[in-house]
């Protein structure tokens, strides 16, 4: 199923843009020179729409003097936009902190075709709350646990706990057996941008990615296995786990590519977020938050 994702609502999350110095007259000029790729005519409507705004949610007229640096806030638009028909969940939230259970297919930001259809829009809708960022992102091909930060004055203490890997991620996974490895192991390798681009590949040099790994249960076909990412690059868990030899159930990207149909939800990735814990750096206290999905 598919719909028009045209948001109309100032509780949708929007993009940001800083105007380029340039030889442009108006901010329509700029943004339209900025995007090459978007139509005239979508920036025509957005900004006859009230859907380009200022930093303090001011609509801006599409005649306004160009000014380099004028920070502009927009609403993405994307047609037929798929639903991804799973509900996440919030698990815990305050003043400060969100933190949502995301299914499966579900991205967590705006990016691409997704719009509408993300964890983060729909949280601001659900919440109210423009002020929500995510402070990390997982796969969308992941479930599980994504913290949010919900208050802008807050929000860099929260984000240094990342910067200086002070918040303990723990993911579960199944994969095939690899009964000739000894457990717990920690695999290092280092990761670079693959072919095609969103896929990752190890190559030879300094480890620049690192996972500790062991085995919760052994099933007949499939292991469950308990992962902790000590670095946090993209797709390092799925590339990882494929290069001992057990790639995650149902990946999609690894070891090998393969042709997927992107409203087929049938076969998720069988990888799961499954608890996020940290000392709190407001009031010191140990904070630890599990989800409620299963592999």
């Amino acid at each position: 199923m598919k719909r028009t994702a045209t948001i109309e609502t100032d509780t949708s999350p929007a993009s940001t843009v800083h105007l380029r110095p340039g030889p442009w007259n108006t901010v329509f000029e700029a943004v339209c020179a900025h995007f090459p790729r978007i139509p005239v005519e979508t920036w025509r409507a957005r900004f006859a729409r009230g859907r380009v705004l200022d930093e303090d949610g001011a609509p801006v007229i599409a005649d306004h003097p160009h000014r380099p640096g004028l920070c502009l806030r927009y609403f993405r638009e994307v047609e037929d936009e798929a639903l991804i028909p799973f509900v996440e969940s919030i698990v815990h939230a305050d003043e400060h902190l969100v933190v949502a259970d995301k299914p499966h297919f579900l991205p967590v930001a705006p990016t691409g075709r997704h719009v509408s259809e993300t964890l983060l829009t729909r949280l601001v809708r659900r919440l109210g709350n423009r002020d929500l960022v995510p402070l990390h992102r997982i796969d969308r091909d992941t479930a599980g646990l994504v913290l949010f930060s919900a208050d802008r004055s807050t929000r860099a203490r929260y984000q240094r706990l990342f910067r200086e890997r002070a918040i303990a991620k723990h993911y579960e996974a199944l994969a095939p057996p690899l009964e000739r490895l000894d457990f717990p192991l920690v695999h290092r390798s280092h990761l670079v941008a693959g072919t095609p681009f969103f896929r990752m590949q190890e190559i030879n040099g300094t480890p620049n990615s690192e996972t500790r790994i062991d085995v919760i249960e052994r099933g007949p076909s499939l292991w469950r296995y308990a992962l902790q990412p000590i670095t946090g690059r993209k797709h390092q868990l799925r590339v990882h786990m494929a290069a001992l030899g057990a790639p995650i159930a149902d990946d999609a990207f690894y070891p090998e590519l393969r042709a997927v149909d992107p409203d087929d939800f049938s076969r998720p990735l069988r990888l799961l977020a499954r608890v996020l814990a940290f000392t709190d750096p407001l009031d010191g206290r140990l904070r630890r938050f599990e989800s409620r999905l299963a592999l």
